[in-house]
Parts: C-alpha cells; structure tokens; sequence
C-alpha cells in the first residue's frame, strides 16, 4: 500500500524515529537567536510535533507554531502545549505584518520549496511577517554534500526501531533528480506485526549555499551565519557555546539572516 507520509501521519512515531530527548535543535536555535539579539516572539515554521516551539516557549520566548498538517498541529496542541499553534503553508503564508522577532525553520522544512517560486513565496512571507532586523534561522540538509556522492544514491538505507513493542523498518532510497533539482526519497515501511508495507514518495530542494545566499539577498536579507556545523543534527553534534564553523562541505546547512531595516 501507499502513505503520504507514515510519520507525519503519526505524530507519536515520527518522535519515537527521531527522537530529541535533550530537545537540542530547540537549544541550538534559542543560542543562534540569544548570538544575534532577537527579539521574543518567535514563529516556529514546519512545527510538525511541536516539541520544538515548545522548548523555545520555556525558554521565555511568544512563540506560534505553524504546520500544513492538522494531524501534527492536534498532537502538539495536546502533548507540547505553550506556544499558539496554527495552520499554515510555508510556500505562501499571511500571519501578520511584523508579527515575529524571528522565523525558525528547522529539519528540513524549508525544502519542501520545491521550485523557485515556492521558495520566493516562503522568503516574501517571511519578509512580511518580520518586523525590520528580524532574523531568519533554517537548518537543513545541504545540497552541496550531495553532488558527486553515488554511494548514497540509489540502494536502501535501512533503519530499525521498536515503538510500542512493535519493530519497524524503513528501507530509503535516495536518487537525484537533476532537471527538478531534487533530492527524491521512496521509502517502504515494514512491522514485525503483519500488515503490508507502506510505501511513501517524497523530496527535498537540493539548494546550494551560493544558491541560498542569492535568494536571501534577492528577498532583503543579509546573511550572519552560513555554515555546515556543528549544529543539531551533525556529527559531531552541537555543544552549548560552541560558535559556528565557516565550511559547507557537511550534509547539513545552518543559516542565520536579518532582515534589512531601512
């Protein structure tokens, strides 16, 4: 059978896959906001389970959490309460005019901007709902590390975990659609409990750090931080006061932008 997406529709096992127990992308974020001076209303864009937002909330911060999916929004409105969550489609968005300090846009979430119009609909939204010398900060993965790496193009990566007493196992094949610039993604679910796999389509933006620092200025930002690590989903992983590196050669990329004033 076919998914959209078996983890974002099940909010309860997408934590239990990735699981952030010491919530360190939420205190990698709150150090780059802390470096840079921002202000304490937050949006937290692509929240998905809302753990996030929420560790940001207890760090004294407003924050709003705002997601596509009704079903992430219910759980994090039950399990991660604090922050204000909403719906919202990160390719156009309208919240407010200098609504926000800071967007955060974490996990990938900014390369579901599949086309360059998706990704100037994200950025002139952002624009829009920052007041003047907001930041912007993303963390994704970097579509510079994939150019020329075949050996993690095109045979399955397997994954195992047990949920609930339940065993899962996700065989990923990543191949690179060059013509789209996409990074695509089929992945087959199989539990050691007897339904039939699920197998789910979906892609990121392969976007270039020259690439981005083009689209930020283009949208009136200026580029603080640009960077492959360390961070919270590197390897090594992120130490608290440890400062940004200058290379973009890892898998992952920070940025951190302001928004002009004039």
């Amino acid at each position: 059978m076919t998914s959209a997406n078996l983890l974002t529709d099940n909010p309860e096992l997408y934590e239990a896959r990735f699981p952030d127990p010491e919530r360190l992308a939420a205190r990698w974020t709150e150090d780059c906001l802390r470096r840079h001076g921002a202000g304490p209303r937050v949006l937290d864009l692509g929240c998905g389970t809302g753990r996030d937002a929420a560790a940001l909330h207890r760090s004294g911060r407003t924050v709003t959490g705002a997601d596509l999916s009704e079903t992430m929004l219910a759980h994090a409105r039950t399990r991660h309460p604090g922050p204000m969550y909403v719906r919202a489609d990160l390719h156009g968005f309208d919240l407010g005019r200098d609504t926000f300090d800071a967007v955060v846009c974490l996990d990938s979430s900014l390369l579901y901007c599949h086309t360059n119009d998706q990704l100037d609909g994200f950025l002139a939204s952002c624009r829009r709902a920052l007041t003047p010398g907001g930041l912007l900060v993303a963390e994704m993965r970097n579509g510079a590390y994939f150019l020329g790496r075949t050996d993690l193009l095109d045979r399955p990566a397997v994954n195992e975990f047990v949920w609930q007493g339940t065993a899962y196992r996700s065989d990923t094949t990543l191949t690179v659609d060059r013509t789209a610039q996409l990074l695509r993604r089929t992945r087959v679910w199989t539990t050691d409990d007897g339904p039939p796999p699920v197998e789910q389509h979906s892609a990121w933006r392969l976007l270039l750090p020259q690439e981005t620092r083009h689209f930020l200025a283009a949208h009136d930002f200026e580029v603080l931080e640009l960077h492959d690590g360390p961070g919270p989903r590197t390897e090594p992983l992120w130490r608290q006061g440890e400062l940004p590196g200058t290379a973009t050669d890892g898998d992952r990329l920070h940025v951190v932008a302001r928004l002009n004033t004039h």
